[in-house]
């Protein structure tokens, strides 16, 4: 019998995977960089990044099918879906946010804060208002191998809160080396954002920090470390509808309690950047290996977006 690739180290992980053969899929394998991963329940198809390539690839669940959905693409990195099913994207080339409308047609939404260009957005999450909050680190900048390497103009890294309704930007953070990865709690009270500062600065962050969410819905304060990473850094991350959450991680994806205890992790052949749930029940994680997509079904599902 196959070795399973869920590694429980509390008993708690155990009511999360399957109890009988779970299966580590790989569902494609090509890419250089694979980030980004987002789930279209109606089309029931998921797109995501191969950022050096410049290319969004499409795997379709009907049929098990890839192909290219835009080539190319601004090597775009962190993708999701708002309210209205349309993509929304971090171009690391234009250094902006865009949206994908239901015809087709590409949109900017933001590129510029005080005047200045961001470095470039890196992954984004839409709150159920509506606004489109994403990490700007230096990544696509810092070389021409994601994208165009170039001077920052802000001189910082932030993450960035977004109204398509009004066209406001505000920075709500101020003390990151390179914000990454970022995703609400199921109750939109608490945003959690990864610092993947130890790339750039010996002995930097590899943690994931919770800001408490003002009741005005647009501020942020706290912003303790919730949890280390012990294998390589966090990147992306998700949560499930029980509010515990699973994130990328050098050996695979680690997955912490909602108190910020590593309970267990699965154990995947590559360096995990991105994560995201789907599949016709949203109890299927999707997983960006480095060249790869995996899939594995578990025991829960993902967390749903509140009502606005």
């Amino acid at each position: 019998m196959p070795e399973s690739p869920c590694v429980a180290l509390d008993a708690r992980f155990r009511n999360l995977t399957l109890a009988t053969n779970p299966r580590l899929e790989l569902l494609w394998t090509g890419a250089r960089w694979s980030e980004g991963p987002a789930y279209f329940a109606a089309g029931r198809y998921l797109v995501w990044s191969d950022i050096p390539n410049n290319r969004i690839l499409r795997w379709d669940e009907t049929d098990g099918s890839v192909s290219v959905f835009r080539s190319p693409c601004h090597h775009t990195n962190g993708h999701t879906v708002d309210r209205e099913g349309r993509l929304v994207s971090c171009e690391h080339q234009t250094r902006c946010v865009t949206r994908t409308e239901h015809d087709g047609t590409r949109t900017v939404l933001v590129d510029r804060f005080g005047g200045k260009r961001f470095n470039s957005p890196n992954d984004v999450v839409v709150k159920s208002d509506g606004t489109i909050w994403f990490s700007d680190p230096t990544y696509g900048i810092d070389n021409d191998y994601e994208g165009d390497a170039a001077a920052s103009e802000l001189g910082g890294s932030h993450v960035y809160r977004y109204d398509p309704a009004t066209g406001a930007c505000d920075q709500v953070t101020t003390d990151f080396v390179q914000p990454n990865g970022l995703a609400f709690s199921p109750d939109e009270r608490a945003l959690y954002i990864a610092d993947t500062g130890e790339s750039h600065v010996a002995g930097g962050p590899k943690h994931i920090r919770r800001f408490a969410v003002a009741s005005d819905g647009r501020t942020l304060s706290a912003g303790e470390v919730f949890a280390t990473c012990t294998s390589g850094v966090f990147d992306g991350f998700r949560f499930d509808a029980l509010g515990n959450l699973w994130t990328s991680a050098g050996d695979g994806v680690h997955c912490y309690a909602p108190d910020g205890m590593r309970i267990g992790k699965i154990v995947v052949p590559e360096v995990v950047a991105n994560i995201c749930f789907g599949g016709a029940k949203r109890n299927r994680l999707f997983i960006c290996g480095t060249t790869s997509l995996y899939a594995i079904y578990l025991a829960v599902r993902g967390a749903s977006r509140p009502a606005p």
